[in-house]
């Protein structure tokens, strides 16, 4: 048993150290690639704040790929540890951030923006227009659906009939959004289409510290339900007996997970798959379902593919980015498929 633990510990230690240094070179690699050549002997000595580099590299570097990298590593990570903790928490293998509306509601609210506002939020005091309103749009429209889940998880005690309470929600505001594409004009149709194919160039160096900020903080916060969720794996009847409050459990996961896609899909758009498929993979690789491996761990690939996501999105040379959201599915279906033929199998 002892000789067990010890190899599943060794094997947790040797993904994560593997997994680190992936993600340094696939950070350095966002970098160093795009549509502009910059050799990476000046990538480097950009980095490091050298002088006598060309200008124009520069801005490149610290305006452009550096924060979209940046981006890419905190959202990836903040969207797979979301889809691990629903997974976990409501027994679902499909369950993932988007599944209780949260990407709907900010969804809506965008919509909201630029579809029925012209792209501006007008009160008596100021006028917010351009990339701010729409965040602020994302970000109230998925608060507002947090502030419902809340209010139902205080009040409903089965997760499934929360679950499906998620999902009509997400349908209502999928409504919502098509009445608003009836009636907008031609270019705001075109502009929220844009939005919806989700990017990870919307975060500028100025954005950086609050976007960084609140993904960090919530991450972190996540770990501190390793061991609730752990009990969960049991049955919440289990996880009463070892002292968990499986109500206030769920009400703060469904915080943490609610603020992290909110904040993500403000700035980043509704990025699908990540969350849904990245706590499988993890789970596929490391053969466990103890969170103490699995979370970490989890975060690390959500940040790895995030970052090779994003270096697929500038392989045009001309110049073009793919849509994120033409790309996420590539990686994530094919594991959703393959999931769901094993549990087949299984039955």
């Amino acid at each position: 048993m002892l000789k067990d633990k010890c190899q599943t510990s060794n094997k947790t230690l040797l993904y994560i150290v593997a997994m680190l240094a992936l993600i340094t070179v696939l950070f350095m690699a966002n970098i160093a690639t795009g549509a502009i050549h910059i050799p990476l002997d000046s990538v480097i000595n950009i980095l490091q704040g050298e002088d006598g580099e060309k200008a124009t590299w520069r801005y490149i570097i610290m305006e452009s790929r550096l924060p979209q990298a940046a981006t890419a590593t905190l959202c990836g990570a903040s969207l797979a540890v979301c889809g691990l903790m629903l997974q976990t928490a409501f027994n679902n293998p499909l369950a993932g951030p988007s599944i209780f509306g949260i990407n709907s509601g900010a969804s809506l609210g965008v919509a909201i923006v630029i579809l029925l506002l012209n792209g501006s939020i007008t009160t008596d005091i100021l006028t917010i227009n351009g990339f701010m309103a729409i965040i602020i749009g994302a970000f109230l429209g998925a608060t507002i659906i947090i502030a419902i889940l809340l209010l139902f998880a205080r009040i409903i005690h089965s997760n499934i009939v929360l679950l499906i309470i998620g999902i009509m929600i997400g349908y209502l505001s999928s409504s919502a959004i098509s009445l608003l594409n009836f009636f907008a004009t031609e270019q705001g149709v075109t502009s929220y289409v844009m939005w919806g194919m989700g990017n990870f160039s919307s975060v500028s160096m100025r954005h950086m510290p609050v976007f960084a900020s609140l993904t960090i903080m919530c991450v972190m916060a996540s770990l501190l339900l390793i061991k609730p969720l752990n009990a969960l794996l049991l049955g919440e009847k289990y996880a009463e007996n070892l002292g968990f409050n499986t109500k206030r459990v769920r009400v703060w996961l469904l915080l943490l997970t609610g603020i992290q896609t909110a904040v993500t899909t403000a700035y980043c758009g509704p990025v699908s798959f990540i969350g849904l498929a990245v706590p499988h993979i993890t789970r596929m690789i490391l053969d466990t379902d103890n969170h103490q491996q699995l979370m970490p761990c989890t975060i690390l690939m959500g940040a790895a593919i995030a970052l090779i996501c994003n270096m697929i999105c500038t392989v045009p040379s001309n110049g073009t980015v793919i849509p994120l959201n033409a790309v996420t599915p590539l990686i994530g279906a094919p594991v959703i498929i393959y999931i769901l033929i094993k549990q087949r199998k299984g039955y």
